[in-house]
């Protein structure tokens, strides 16, 4: 993510980003869904790869997303981890339209979304897993200058997943969740995501 926003604006954007976050706050408003490839075969314990598949980046920052988009234009080639994948077209998706009448709105996550409480990981189900998501998702709200979120409800969860990004572990689970909230706040996860480590591909909505 950060090697795509470096391709533009001599960088300023990236760095902004990286060191400061966005509006006044840590939070970077990015997300990114790990490659998913098509007719990839099933092995236990190993993501296996084809020919084929897709990845998904986002924003719900105008300024943000614009930048992407015009580094994926030219892009020949993706660095993921150490697997190069060829980019052989992009297209720009919109989200699902909202429900009549408004909320609440459900939201299932593609990837685990990661969530802390006293620097301990946080699964579905764990005491504080509910409050720190609000937590997480108030904090969102306010970068975007959008109400908080209420009535966070956790519907269904995946098993627990495990992953190490550049030596440090994350632990999640997909969720299912429910919320009553403004549809623009909607609209903005759909290009965000869940919990903490998004810009990482972690709590993108499916």
């Amino acid at each position: 993510m950060y090697r795509l926003l470096e391709a533009q604006d001599d960088g300023a954007l990236a760095r902004e980003l990286h060191d400061n976050g966005w509006n006044g706050m840590p939070l970077k408003p990015v997300g990114v869904a790990g490659p998913l490839f098509v007719g990839a075969p099933p092995r236990r314990g190993v993501y296996t790869t084809s020919q084929q598949g897709s990845v998904w980046f986002g924003s719900p920052v105008p300024e943000i997303a614009s930048a992407l988009m015009r580094s994926l234009a030219s892009c020949e080639e993706l660095v993921w981890g150490a697997t190069r994948l060829s980019v052989r077209g992009i297209a720009l998706e919109g989200s699902a339209p909202a429900p009549a009448g408004g909320g609440p709105f459900e939201l299932e996550t593609l990837t685990p979304v990661v969530l802390k409480h006293e620097s301990r990981n946080l699964l579905p189900g764990d005491e504080h897993f509910v409050d720190r998501l609000s937590h997480n998702l108030a904090h969102k709200a306010d970068v975007l200058g959008l109400p908080a979120p209420r009535g966070v409800r956790v519907l269904e969860a995946g098993p627990r997943r495990r992953f190490t990004v550049r030596g440090a572990p994350r632990i999640g689970a997909r969720v299912r969740v429910e919320l009553d909230a403004d549809v623009r706040f909607v609209e903005a996860l759909r290009s965000w995501g869940l919990g903490l480590d998004t810009i990482q591909g972690f709590g993108w909505i499916r």
